[in-house]
């Protein structure tokens, strides 16, 4: 799960400083106010790990990819392309990481820790090539990375900062190590230059591991179609845009999932068909095959109790928009990071109330963490409310609003008490509605008295 994210100088944030991240993350705040830019600086970190192409240092995206940011003169803050790019981020593994360091032929120490933090930056050389000035993995007391030695141009040296082991060189290669593999990762040359270097592809795997397991669904999902094709293939997400959510539906068969003590296990399709009635969207849904033993499938919903069954198509289009959103908190595996942009979206008010629920009972029983970007005052208050009736702590939670002021977002922790008031909101945020109402009354009064 990712604990702490902080940044620099990236597209309209200058600084954000120690963000906190809980089970449950919300961003809120004005329209352009760098809410989606930290979900993007999330997304342009997972696409690079996941490039091939391990000298590219940043991948900054094309049309296809997660996001499509340009160059560094375009995400760099104020376009300044002498400034650098610096973040840290802290998350927390599933178990505790235990490493053996070899020093010698007999003697070991033992690197242990539930947290590890990373850092690094990243800056752009004179021809415009990316530079990482340094990366940094820290476990508990103990870091390790590599630093650029300015005076030997594009040359590295590894470094460990720990009371308990240094790095021993293997005789005969003094010389300088190569730039790292993309902005994480050691080059194969460690393991040649230092006799106990073996132990860094350990600290590189979790922080890849990490970025596998998040999952990001667009703002806008693809609209619901007459039929389905499905070759059986088990896709590893919904898609971006919700494309493959009856592929994972499909694929899920009828594999249980677990409820929590004393609740019956549902299948995929049973937890969402759950969902969607508890939402007042439908009465009941399901995904047949058109004919026995087709490929072509299609998606049948009651709208109302007794009511005949209509195709998805057929039916309000909120349902086909927070279809993916459904799959995806049930279908990603256990410990998963969910990335949602507007998952409201498309939802009557009672709807998006609902959602918070679904949110909340996806954290609990998959154990999956969800950083949100909305603008839905209804899903805060449900999950305000939750909160007050003690089904949720307020530590599983965090809050943000997000501002903008002369061209610099700003970052606003929301404090919530133990009754889930926040005490902190922004002034009419979501609107003054007692002042609506005084306005609207003191108004129809004034008609009223103009007629007589």
């Amino acid at each position: 799960m990712l604990k702490e994210l902080s940044f620099r100088n990236f597209k309209s944030w200058q600084e954000i400083k120690d963000m906190r991240f809980a089970p449950i993350t919300g961003l809120f705040g004005t329209n352009s106010s760098g809410k989606t830019s930290i979900l993007q600086f999330l997304l342009m970190l997972k696409q690079t790990v996941e490039s091939t192409d391990f000298s590219q240092v940043l991948n900054f995206g094309e049309e296809g990819n997660l996001v499509a940011l340009g160059t560094f003169g375009d995400v760099i803050h104020g376009r300044e392309q002498s400034s650098a790019l610096s973040w840290a981020m802290k998350w927390l593994l599933p178990s505790p990481l235990k490493i053996s360091v070899h020093m010698g032929e007999a003697s070991k120490v033992y690197l242990e820790g539930h947290e590890i933090e990373f850092k690094a930056e990243v800056a752009s050389n004179t021809g415009g090539k990316l530079r990482v000035n340094y990366l940094k993995y820290r476990l508990e007391d103990d870091e390790v990375g590599m630093e650029h030695k300015p005076e030997t141009l594009g040359k590295y040296k590894l470094f460990a900062k720990s009371g308990k082991f240094k790095f021993t060189r293997i005789r005969g290669r003094a010389w300088p190590l190569p730039p790292p593999n993309k902005f994480h990762g050691f080059p194969h040359e460690v393991t040649s230059h230092y006799q106990n270097a073996g132990f860094l592809w350990n600290l590189q795997f979790v922080y890849e591991r990490m970025f596998h397991h998040i999952y990001y669904l667009r703002p806008l999902r693809e609209n619901p179609r007459h039929q389905y094709t499905w070759a059986g293939a088990k896709p590893d997400d919904v898609g971006q845009r919700g494309e493959k959510a009856i592929d994972a539906l499909l694929a899920s068969g009828q594999t249980k999932i677990s409820r929590g003590k004393g609740r019956p296990k549902l299948t995929l399709e049973e937890y969402v068909a759950y969902w969607l009635k508890q939402l007042g969207l439908i009465h009941e849904f399901h995904v047949k095959p058109i004919t026995q033993n087709s490929n072509l499938y299609e998606v049948w919903v009651q709208k109302n109790p007794g009511g005949a069954s209509v195709r998805i198509t057929d039916v309000g289009f909120g349902v086909s928009q927070i279809l993916p959103v459904l799959v995806l908190c049930y279908y990603s595996p256990k410990r998963s990071i969910v990335l949602l942009e507007q998952p409201e979206i498309h939802l009557h008010p009672s709807a998006q109330s609902g959602l918070a629920d679904v949110f909340i009972d996806a954290i609990k029983t998959r154990k999956i963490q969800i950083i949100l970007e909305s603008h839905s005052e209804h899903l805060l208050r449900r999950l305000q409310r939750r909160i007050a009736e003690e089904q949720f702590s307020k530590d599983d939670i965090a809050l943000y609003f997000c501002d903008i002021k002369h061209g610099v977002s700003q970052l606003k922790p929301l404090e919530l008490d133990l009754l889930g008031n926040i005490t902190n909101w922004p002034k009419d945020f979501f609107g003054d509605s007692f002042g609506e109402i005084a306005a609207t009354a003191k108004a129809g009064i004034k008609r009223q008295g103009e007629q007589l």
